[in-house]
């Protein structure tokens, strides 16, 4: 079966979804070529309510949308098979796919599967299941891509097995998965920001919200909370679990004030806030036209859309926004002759943010406070970011000689 020069998305996002058979009615209606494949439209059905079975939040519907529909785009075009005909051997061909895939399944950034246009939802021609957002040559699956495809996949076989639609899940009978994942004797660096970067990331966005204040004072408080309290950037939009507010910074009996966040699982926690991020607070809350601090239960939207009204409620739009600060601030690096600095700084995605926050606070404060922050489940995920033992690991070998001395 020849395979298309740009696969078509299959599943839009989850608030657009109606049911399992009106949605694959749909799939089947603008893609004919799925009739060529037998069992390809149960497929569809039957994927669908897998995915709106993940309806509690949107990063695991996203992340297990991705999985299948990269799976189901490989089985029915390129493989021309149906799920029930899969067997260990062809998942074994699909990941070594995943790891190579063909030029025209792979896009210079990530962009929405569906586009509204003229209040109709339409397929985006940019849309591609694989993205090379670093333009380097070729592409490669990350170690951590290939253990969310493992993880996310046996999850969705097993699924489709308790629905009596499968009997077996091939997923789980590839044995030899090191051959596919590497193991490390190691662990692996924190991937941030160096406090040089980010002074320079911090004096571009106060010079981008001086010259235009209302965009960017938003995002100068956003990079802030993204730094100061290791926020995960869903924690900062609205979603299913929760609608982020003013009202969720909190001043306790003590006058010590706190956000409250609702982060991964579904899990609340209390962060800190420190004087500092409570001054950014002020600033913000005064660009626009508010009280100096919050007063209990407010509901004004903790980070707000520029155009029209209510909260955000993408990460693609927080994604964004940093990413402008982050392409300015290494057009001001290259423009100051700091051509390494800025190139670094070039691969640094939102969640280094976080990672960074987290990294300079281990130094100064004790981890279990940080590790509460951070909504960590245990302090081996906060040990992580503890670099002293590297830095004297390294400092021992500084002066090692290329020869034996007599």
């Amino acid at each position: 079966m020849s395979q298309p020069a740009s696969p078509v998305a299959f599943f839009d996002n989850l608030n657009y979804l109606v049911s399992p058979l009106t949605d694959a009615r749909e799939i089947a209606r603008r893609i004919p070529r799925l009739n060529e494949v037998d069992g390809a439209f149960d497929d569809i059905v039957h994927t669908l309510g897998f995915l709106i079975s993940f309806n509690g939040s949107t990063a695991t519907f996203n992340s297990y949308r991705r999985e299948a529909e990269r799976l189901l785009q490989w089985a029915f075009f390129v493989h021309g098979k149906s799920l029930q005909q899969l067997r260990r051997a062809d998942l074994e061909e699909y990941i070594r796919f995943c790891q190579a895939p063909p030029a025209s399944w792979v896009g210079p950034v990530q962009v929405p599967r569906f586009i509204t246009n003229q209040g109709q939802r339409i397929a985006n021609t940019k849309w591609r299941p694989f993205v090379n957002a670093d333009a380097s040559p070729g592409f490669e699956l990350s170690q951590k891509s290939l253990q969310s495809l493992f993880a996310v996949l046996s999850s969705y076989f097993n699924f489709l097995i308790q629905e009596d639609y499968l009997e077996g899940n091939p997923v789980a009978l590839i044995r030899q998965k090191s051959k596919f994942l590497q193991r490390h004797a190691y662990s692996e660096p924190i991937r941030r920001i160096s406090n040089l970067q980010w002074d320079y990331v911090m004096e571009t966005v106060e010079k981008l919200a001086a010259e235009n204040p209302r965009e960017h004072e938003r995002s100068l408080f956003v990079m802030r909370c993204l730094f100061a309290m290791y926020l995960r950037i869903s924690e900062l939009v609205a979603d299913e679990r929760s609608t982020p507010v003013m009202g969720d910074f909190q001043r306790d009996m003590d006058g010590n004030w706190w956000l409250r966040v609702v982060g991964k699982g579904n899990k609340a926690r209390m962060v800190t806030v420190s004087d500092e991020m409570l001054t950014a607070l002020r600033r913000y809350r005064n660009h626009l036209g508010l009280s100096e601090l919050p007063t209990p239960g407010e509901q004004t939207p903790l980070v707000a859309k520029l155009r029209g009204k209510g909260p955000v409620t993408s990460t693609r739009q927080i994604r964004y926004l940093v990413q402008f600060c982050f392409d300015q601030t290494w057009e001001a690096m290259r423009a100051q002759g700091l051509e390494q600095e800025a190139n670094e700084l070039k691969v640094a995605t939102v969640h280094w943010l976080r990672h960074t926050g987290i990294s300079e606070d281990v130094k100064y404060r004790p981890k279990e406070h940080v590790k509460e922050d951070a909504g960590h489940a245990s302090l081996a995920t906060t040990d992580r970011y503890i670099d002293t033992e590297m830095r004297e690991r390294h400092a021992s070998a500084r002066n090692k000689k290329l020869k034996p001395e007599y």
